[in-house]
């Protein structure tokens, strides 16, 4: 059961769903399936986001169904029965009932007698919106259950007569965070604060990347955080340079930076935080300079994070002061205009400024309306993460520069006069974490 999130909130989320469906609809939504790791060996298990967001309900093999206007209930679930013995081995199970008592579901049946139960209630719906092409297994059974209503036309069966993607009805609905959706998320980003500090402090030459991410999860672990919302990016030295970078097996060498990108899920709900810093606590003089410079354009890039202002206007404020940087340290030349009209900065950083942040990391939200950026609006959460990144391979450049990756990357929510920074627990002042390090 969720904890920070209420069940009367999942109840609420149905309804405003169920409100946009057109009329004479369902909406159908499955849990994630459980994945193979290797032979009889299955991965922890993780919610599907689009049904941990409108049920809160942890377990796999369940079927949501949304029927406005059911008589005896509009949310229906479809799980997996109590079962003692299955239980003494695999653990608790809520069961139908437990679905209807514990989360607040409106009726329930066993996921075994859905195939007889769910067709019956598709069937006399014009609209059927669902997530199409997200499981093609699953994507199979439900054109079974259409088929089996299409087979009884002659005896005066209604099959559905339109296939809509659910996508576009909830995740603008998603994209908007509760103040308890915002709450989790703080709490994740507090920890993972706490998780990105124990790795500066344990940081020292002769280490290995994998000794921090190590401390991570230890940190992730001992906060109730039971798992990572993304793979670690650990990469020292030139390793930083490459931005996806998870094998995290390198030693840490005196004299290098180690760029951490991480961050922990609390009840599903994404944090995502990134820091670079000295292994041996002290930046170098082309260190010193270039992080100065990925500072400043962060700074501007969360200044812009509020309403009336649109999605791209923090990755142009970011964009110009790293540019600007770029050129006042002889790493591009010209004006700041002509090197961002030509796209001059490309080499040293390639990636946006940001993305949107909930239960997804990579959260979902239409980043344009039509062919306009999209205007932020209170409640939207997205990450602030600009970078440069000089390639060891770039003999454009003085080697002085060279095999230096810098990012740095907090949680940010848009507030009504602004914005609120979730992550800022651990430090990102060349002073703060020097200080922090040394002690």
């Amino acid at each position: 059961m969720s904890s920070i999130i209420p069940v009367k909130e999942f109840s609420e989320r149905r309804r405003k769903l169920m409100e946009r469906m057109a009329p004479d609809s369902i909406a159908i939504i499955p849990a994630a399936p459980e994945r193979v790791r290797n032979r009889d060996v299955l991965h922890p298990f993780r919610q599907d986001s689009d049904f941990q967001y409108l049920t809160g309900f942890g377990e796999p093999e369940a079927v949501l169904a949304l029927i406005p206007g059911r008589e005896h209930g509009e949310s229906v679930l479809f799980c997996k029965e109590k079962n003692p013995e299955k239980e003494l081995w695999d653990g608790f199970l809520v069961g139908p009932e437990g679905a209807i008592e514990l989360y607040g579901l409106d009726d329930a049946f066993p996921i075994a007698d859905i195939d007889d139960i769910l067709p019956g209630m598709i069937e006399g719906r014009s609209r059927v919106y669902y997530p199409l092409g997200k499981d093609q297994g699953f994507d199979t059974r439900v054109m079974d259950w259409v088929k089996v209503i299409r087979s009884k036309v002659k005896s005066g069966a209604h099959p559905p007569g339109e296939f809509v993607a659910l996508e576009h009805l909830l995740h603008d609905l998603r994209l908007f965070k509760s103040a308890n959706e915002i709450k989790a998320m703080a709490k994740a980003g507090q920890i993972s604060s706490e998780a990105h500090c124990r790795a500066m402090k344990r940081a020292r030459k002769g280490g290995y990347e994998y000794n921090l991410e190590a401390e991570l999860i230890h940190t992730f672990m001992d906060h109730g955080a039971r798992s990572t919302a993304y793979p670690s990016i650990v990469g020292g030295g030139a390793n930083g340079c490459i931005l996806h970078y998870i094998e995290n097996t390198a030693p840490l060498n005196d004299g290098d930076l180690v760029l951490i990108d991480a961050g922990c899920e609390v009840e599903c709900y994404a944090s995502d935080i990134t820091r670079t810093f000295p292994v041996n606590g002290k930046f170098s003089p082309e260190q010193r300079a270039l992080y100065e410079v990925v500072l400043a354009a962060q700074y501007a890039a969360i200044d812009a994070v509020r309403p009336g202002n649109h999605w791209n206007h923090p990755h142009e404020a970011a964009l110009s002061v790293l540019t600007g940087g770029l050129i006042e340290l002889g790493l591009l030349s010209g004006t700041v205009e002509d090197a961002i009209a030509s796209e001059a900065f490309k080499p040293f950083f390639m990636h946006r400024t940001g993305h949107w942040l909930g239960l997804d990391v990579h959260d979902v939200g239409d980043y344009k309306i039509g062919d306009a950026w999209r205007l932020l609006e209170p409640g939207m959460a997205l990450t602030v993460e600009p970078g440069l990144y000089i390639s060891p391979n770039n003999t454009s450049v003085d080697e002085k520069w060279r095999g230096i990756g810098i990012r740095i990357e907090d949680d940010v929510v848009v507030t009504k006069d602004g914005c609120r920074v979730l992550t800022n627990g651990v430090p990102k002042t060349i002073e703060e974490i020097e200080a922090l390090m040394a002690g």
